[in-house]
This record gives C-alpha cells, structure tokens and sequence, in this order.
C-alpha cells in the first residue's frame, strides 16, 4: 500500500476536449487516470446505437484513445478507471485489447470488466414482483412508460472497480458506474480503507465529485474572476493528490493553462451537489457541510476535515424513456426594430399554425439577445438593439404535426416582418425526445460482475 496517489481526471463527458488524457499522461506523473463519459442521456444514445449494430453501445472515442497513450500507461504503470463501456462493455473491452495486442503489449497488461448494472432485460420481472422503479420526482410507477423505455441502468460504486484492481487490472472498464466511483476506487485499493470507514470513503467521494467534470474546477466554465483565468485554450485538467488519511490536493500539471484555486474548487463542489448534508452514493453518504479548503500553493487547494455516514440500501437507477418528439426553427432580424420584428414573426407564426389546426403538446419562443437566458428578469429590450434571433421550438405525441411546423419557419422570410439576415441549419429536423426517469432500486437486486482479461 502506498500513503500517497495522484489521480488524473481526463474527460468530463463523453465529447470533451479529446487531448487532455494524452496530456494528462505526458504532462507529468500520475499513478491513475480517470475518464468520466456517461450523462443521464447517454446510455439512451449508446443503446440505440447497440440495437443498429452489436458491435456498438460504447464511447468509441476511448479506443483510438487508448492506442495513443497506452504504450506511456504500461511503461509508467499508470492505471486507468474508466465508464467508456456504456451499454457494451464486452465490447469496448474487445476493442481495447485487439488494439493493445496490435501495440505489441501482448502479455503486459491486464483489463478488468465490470457489469451488472444494465436491468434492461430484467424490468418486467422487477415489475412482477412489485419492485416499482417509481419515479424520484413524481412517484410515478414506471409501468406508466413500460413501453417506451430505451435505457435502464443501475448505478454502480466503487467495490466492483476495487475488486478488478486487487485482481491486478491495469485498465478498469465499467458500464453505468457512478463518476466519483472512478476516483474513489484507486484509493481504496491503494489505501485499504474498510467498507465502513465512512470518513475516508466521503473524502474520496468528495475528491471524485471535485475532478469529475474534467477543468470545470481548473478553470473551464468558472465565474469567479473568469477575465484573468490564464491560457484557457491549454487548460489544465485537474489531478487529485490523495493520502491515505483522506485529505487530498486539487491541482494540475505544471505549466498548463487555467487556474485552481479555492473559488474554483467550490464552484465545481456546489455543482449537482443536492442536500448538501447527504450526498448519497452507493460507497457512502457525504456531508459537504464538513469540507475545508485551503490555498496550498500555487493552483494547489487543500482539501479536509470531510466526514461521511453509512451508505443506504438502494441504488440510483438512470432509465431513459420515448417521449415524443420536438423541433426548433431560427430565424435572424437586423435593425431596425429587430426585437419588434422578432415578436410579429412569432405572432404570425402562431396563428398560421392555430389556422392549420396544428396542436402541440408545448410551444415555446425565445429571443437570443434580448431575453431568452434571463426572461423576465431582463426587463424590456432596447428598441436599438442590432439584431434578434427568432427561435421557436414545439414538442407533442404527433410527429406529423411536427413536421408540418418545420414548413413554417422558412415561408416567413418572405412572407413576414422584413431583414431577416440568416436561416440558421435550413429547415428543422424532428427529433425524438428522450426523457430521464430517476428511480431507486434495492441494493440486493443488483448483482456486478467483474472479469479481468490477460492481452
């Protein structure tokens, strides 16, 4: 066991900056490297891509990405936690050791696979059994949206990831896990803190919850102080330094651009935090109230004093579920009068679509660069204003309403208020909409499976 690691966050999400684990690898030492991919929605995206092809359902992104920086990973024994499994995590894993084997490192590496949290094939037994996945927000039973579901996932703590570790994987795939699982696993493994040493398993929670969204807590996306946040275009992706009493250090690379310090440490901590005396995951249940933070250096902030309380007997379930479908129409108006312009055009809009005998389940309008981000709150918009973007979405059941709508946003450069200046993307596309169902499940109905690979 060691008394100190340095755990690398290198994606965010799935789509993040697409270098930042290569640099995260090059930039200096690190003992682990953390890769979050999966939000809410993206367990739909990757099913639906399963059901066209087999072979799909995962963040192709992380294979390509493992051919680059592997050969660096095995030489320095750097160890990779990762959620690129998605839906397919057989396959992913697949992938990563045909490219692994193709890199000539047959023999040197091993990948662990972690499953167990996709119930999909098991919803109607649940069901049968009275295990009513009810929706968290409206307690609604999901047999409301039986048959519209796209996704159902169980979200997995750390225990898996630390079992295929001890086993002596060096890449750690899993499917829906929770994103501060990826970063509390290596402490775990590397620290051997007990399954209810509540304290210590909250300050690793906490430290996975801090570096999870990637430079969201270097520098990306912060408020405070933004104008000064130096060479964002070479932002630093965060590192945890962790100890084996549970206090760890936010920092980053040497170097690099985008700044840590403690404002942008707790804006990451208040993001998606809820209750911030019960932040609950499957390890255990942290107090935020608890977390101290202090300057450490330059881009280094000391974390401490964190302190947790017993994990409950459920697990989050993320499911995904058809709910209809949407579109949204632009159109841009110059001065003069361009907000004046905007509101007619909706007004016209709005009654061609009544004489039609369209009806929509929601039409909402928004005028960029007047009042869409902050609404009321805006007050009423200059009459001097340079330009407007018109933007009308709609959302309903019948998708050939929907469709007629997405003929009705062109006619109105001609047929409506004067100096439209851009027909942003053409026509609107209809798209599905897919809506979350957060719903808790007993911990005991929840079985992981872990497999660990030679190459």
């Amino acid at each position: 066991m060691r008394d100190k690691i340095r755990i690398a966050a290198g994606q965010g999400f799935w789509g993040d900056l697409p270098d930042a684990p290569v640099r995260q690898v090059e930039g200096g030492p690190i003992d682990y490297l953390m890769l979050d991919y999966l939000a809410e929605v993206t367990m739909s995206i990757m099913q639906k891509q399963k059901a066209r092809d087999p072979s799909a359902g995962y963040a192709r992104d992380f294979v390509p990405l493992m051919k680059q920086i592997l050969p660096a990973c095995v030489a320095r024994n750097i160890r990779v936690t990762a959620n690129a499994g998605g839906v397919n995590v057989e396959g992913c894993a697949a992938a990563v050791r045909d490219v692994a084997k193709e890199l000539g490192l047959r023999g040197k590496l091993r990948i662990g696979i972690v499953t167990g949290d996709n119930i999909m094939d098991r919803l109607d037994d649940l069901l049968a059994r009275g295990i009513e996945l009810r929706n968290m927000d409206t307690a609604a039973p999901l047999a409301t949206v039986r048959d519209r579901i796209q996704s159902a996932n169980a979200y997995l703590g750390a225990a898996p990831i630390v079992e295929a570790l001890n086993q002596g994987a060096q890449i750690v795939i899993t499917g829906r896990a929770t994103d501060t699982g990826l970063t509390l696993a290596p402490m775990i493994h590397e620290f051997g803190w007990g399954p209810d040493d509540w304290d210590s398993l909250a300050a690793g929670t906490i430290a996975g919850h801090i570096i999870e969204c990637g430079a969201q807590c270097s520098g990306g996306n912060c408020q405070y102080e933004w104008q000064g946040i130096p060479d964002l275009a070479n932002v630093g992706f965060p590192i945890a330094e962790a100890s084996s009493d549970g206090t760890f250090v936010i920092t980053k690379h040497d170097g690099t651009g985008g700044r840590v310090n403690v404002p942008s440490v707790k804006e990451q901590l208040v993001y998606e935090m809820g209750d911030p005396h019960g932040y609950i995951t499957p390890d255990c249940v942290a107090d935020f109230t608890t977390v101290h933070l202090v300057a450490d250096g330059p881009d280094r902030v000391r974390v401490f004093g964190i302190k947790g309380k017993q994990a409950t007997d459920t697990l989050k379930v993320s499911i995904s579920y058809s709910a209809g479908y949407k579109a949204v129409g632009t159109l841009v108006y110059a001065w003069p009068d361009a907000y004046e312009k905007a509101r007619a055009a909706d007004q016209i809009l709005r009654a061609r679509l009544e004489r039609l005998g369209l009806r929509f389940d929601q039409i909402l309008t928004e005028f960029v660069g007047a009042n869409a981000t902050h609404g009321p709150l805006a007050g009423e918009p200059s009459p001097d204003l340079a330009e407007v973007q018109l933007r009308v979405g709609v959302r309903g059941d019948d998708r050939k309403a929907i469709e007629r709508f997405t003929k009705e946003i062109a006619p109105l450069i001609l047929t409506g208020p004067p100096s439209v200046t851009g027909f942003a993307g053409g026509r609107p596309k209809v798209e599905e909409i897919v809506a979350y169902w957060p719903a808790l499940i007993p911990k005991s109905e929840i079985k992981s499976r872990v497999e660990v690979l030679d190459v």
